[in-house]
């Protein structure tokens, strides 16, 4: 009796240590217009979050007792801390635990809507410090969050996790959407409720990495996520390398959202003097639903990080399903007739223009890292082609594909020791190539030397770039890092990588690009502020990309999303191009093989984008009116900034009858015209609200009933404000 009295007292003086906290402290607030961060400087030197949430919730309090551990807010691991760190480190003496107590913080005004808090943290027994970043956008209701680690231990401490955040929630239950599919089914929205444990959304493969799984996610609390009403907090990793989003629902019902790269195989060795910065960390926090949480993110990426937000995305032709590699110079002078004709503002010659002799770009199998201009199909080289696109008043656009190398190719022969695979191994291929080792100097010089400087300056007619990338990591070794720093590969080559980004937007600032990795592949915001869209996929049947762009839109603003007509599938026309105006609007196509009809068609969709949809779309406010995993149609609608114009898409993406769409954002005040638009050439709206003009009011709470019906039916309807 004796012993198990003993063992209940050890038991609850364990729970009582791990359960005391601090009592009192300093309260730190992070505040935009809507959401309000609260952090605790604790009187036991411990820094604590005590909520994120409504600016509106009521003030937290301490618990008398103290505040729990499980509520540090960048908790370290080895130390009494017993739940999923957001740290982990081995000091150089090999002691294995860390504190971080917190020393000072200093708030910088950035501007008028910019604040910049950094708090500093450092281990009481080492010279290990840590120093948490959050920036908040008040009138975006966005934080960013990311670290600096760094140290002056005497000898090189080993970093085995290191998120770039870890905010905690505290509810009844938890919502989690992800966004995940594959090549060619990307960005499925995927909802879950959370229950005990850790649920881990994650990417491995370090190039390509976004392939089966966005580096974004939804959390909603108490309920699925609403478009329109409940918490929801959006998060998205700024990382185009491998990422882990763990979420680890404790013993006492909280929530911590561990965000940053992905720890696995890969931890990072760091020498004295040395800064490792996490990834920046974005957040946002919306009380009326996932619709206003997509909406904060569009506007903040639109006005701070992707490239030129506010300048028009072109309406351009793509090549690549007209003529794949089978091509010459009077072929694609030729192409651009057709865009001239049609009203296209920019040509893009895709893959296949490069690699001579027995490495040329006939096929995936040859010639790729050989940037030399293949002499047979392009005898007259590029600023030919960028001259003769200028004197029919079209831009000129090239693709490249920096990273990889096929072993057919001169530069592999030259160099084989240049390429990421495991030795000893049988060298894996996908798609026919391998990827170079960035985090060689002579590689980082190789790609910029003799690929983008040596496309781009010697031909200023270039004004595009589509820049891809067709295979992940499989086998991730390096014959240039050391043995003890193998695992430092898939960080430092994206580090590399966002180097380059940033080298090539700074020394071309007037060259537009479009990010593309075997579709979408890679995708996140770290790599957007060096590009102006992303291709989603490859998979351009419009059926399917009503799907892939419905998922995408809860990220990233339309005017990101590469949304280009084709013949996949087989769909009617009309539907293929409702489809690709919803998104920064492009053709693929033969335009030479298209009927009369098909061409009146697109040149009638080019002006109509030009001239009305394009500010909309591009620049406006998005809500998806009805969701395609729900209903037998798709719709959404885009509306300008002063809302005094709209347009509504609707997709009828199987039979059945259709419910009302009621539309969201108008002014309620204002009446608006309605006018059906798109309509094939002959045919006449049977829209019953054609023409008519109705108050924002009458169309936000009854709504109109589209005349859709059919599977791959559409409709395009344009509001003015009368």
């Amino acid at each position: 009796m004796r012993k198990l009295s003993l063992f209940l007292l050890t038991s609850v003086t364990c729970l009582s240590l791990w359960g005391q906290g601090a009592t009192d402290g300093q309260i730190l607030k992070i505040n935009t217009n809507n959401s309000s961060l609260t952090l605790l400087a604790g009187n036991d030197s411990l820094l604590y979050q005590l909520g994120y949430g409504s600016l509106q919730a009521p003030e937290y309090t301490i618990p008398p007792k103290g505040i729990a551990r499980e509520k540090e807010f960048y908790p370290p691991s080895g130390n009494g801390f017993i739940a999923e760190p957001a740290i982990e480190v081995n000091h150089a003496d090999g002691n294995t635990s860390t504190d971080l107590f917190y020393q000072n913080h200093k708030i910088t005004k950035i501007d008028s809507n910019i604040d910049l808090t950094v708090i500093h943290l450092k281990d009481p027994q080492y010279p290990f410090f840590v120093d948490i970043y959050i920036k908040s956008y008040q009138k975006e209701d966005i934080l960013e969050m990311w670290t600096e680690v760094y140290h002056e231990e005497n000898g090189a401490v080993t970093l085995y996790k290191y998120a770039s955040a870890s905010p905690i929630f505290s509810a009844k239950n938890y919502w989690l959407t992800q966004f995940c599919g594959n090549y060619k089914r990307e960005a499925t929205l995927v909802e879950e409720k959370l229950s005990s444990g850790i649920k881990v959304l994650d990417s491995k493969i370090g190039v390509r990495a976004h392939q089966m799984r966005i580096p974004s996610f939804m959390l909603s609390l108490n309920q699925p996520a609403n478009e329109d009403s409940g918490e929801v907090y959006t998060g998205s990793l700024s990382w185009p390398g491998s990422f882990q989003l763990a979420f680890d629902l404790d013993w006492n019902n909280n929530l911590r959202a561990l965000s940053g790269i992905n720890p696995y195989a890969s931890k990072y060795v760091l020498e004295k003097g040395l800064k490792f910065k996490t990834p920046v960390s974005i957040w946002t926090y919306s009380d009326s639903g996932k619709g206003q949480a997509s909406r904060n993110l569009h506007t903040w990426a639109i006005n701070y990080t992707v490239r030129d937000g506010k300048k028009d995305r072109p309406i351009l032709l793509n090549n690549w399903e007209a003529t794949h590699c089978d091509f010459d110079e009077k072929k694609i002078v030729s192409l651009f007739d057709g865009a001239k004709e049609v009203g296209i503002e920019l040509f893009l010659l895709d893959d296949g223009w490069f690699g001579n002799g027995k490495y040329a770009r006939d096929d995936d199998k040859h010639g790729l890292g050989d940037w030399d201009i293949d002499m047979k199909k392009l005898p007259s080289g590029l600023s030919y082609l960028c001259n003769e696109a200028s004197k029919r008043k079209i831009g000129f656009g090239i693709w490249l594909e920096p990273e990889m190398v096929n072993p057919k190719s001169l530069l592999n022969e030259r160099h084989p020791d240049w390429v990421i695979t495991q030795a000893k191994r049988t060298p894996l291929y996908g798609r026919n190539q391998m990827i170079l080792d960035l985090t060689r100097p002579e590689v980082q010089k190789f790609e910029w030397d003799e690929v983008i400087d040596k496309t781009l300056k010697p031909n200023p007619g270039i004004s595009y770039v589509k820049w891809d990338a067709n295979r992940y990591v499989t086998q991730p070794g390096s014959s240039y890092l050391p043995a003890n720093k193998q695992s430092h590969l898939l960080i430092d080559y994206n580090n590399a990588l966002l180097a380059l980004m940033k080298k090539t937007k700074d020394n071309y600032p007037n060259v537009m690009m479009m990010l593309c990795a075997g579709g979408s592949g890679r995708t996140d915001y770290g790599s957007m502020q060096y590009f102006h869209s992303f291709w989603s996929s490859d998979n351009t049947d419009p059926l399917k990309r009503v799907f892939i762009q419905w998922g995408f839109s809860h990220i990233f603003p339309a005017n990101t999303i590469s949304a280009h007509v084709t013949r996949m599938g087989g769909r009617p026309m009309k539907f293929a191009i409702d489809v690709a105006l919803s998104g920064a609007y492009g053709i693929d196509l033969d335009l030479a093989k298209l009927t009369p009809q098909e061409k009146k068609q697109i040149e009638s969709s080019v002006e109509l984008y030009k001239k009305s949809l394009r500010p909309i779309v591009q620049q406006g406010n998005l809500y998806r009116l009805s969701s395609p995993y729900e209903n037998a149609n798709a719709s959404l609608s885009y509306i300008s900034q002063d809302k005094a114009k709209a347009v509504v898409f609707v997709y009828q993406v199987e039979d059945g009858q259709n419910n009302k769409i009621k539309l969201k954002g108008l002014d309620p005040t204002k009446n608006y015209t309605l006018k059906e638009l798109n309509l094939e050439a002959g045919k006449a709206s049977s829209f019953d609200l054609n023409g008519k003009t109705v108050s924002g009011a009458e169309l936000m709470s009854n709504g109109f009933t589209p005349v859709c019906v059919k599977q791959l039916e559409s409709m395009v309807i344009g509001l003015n404000v009368e």
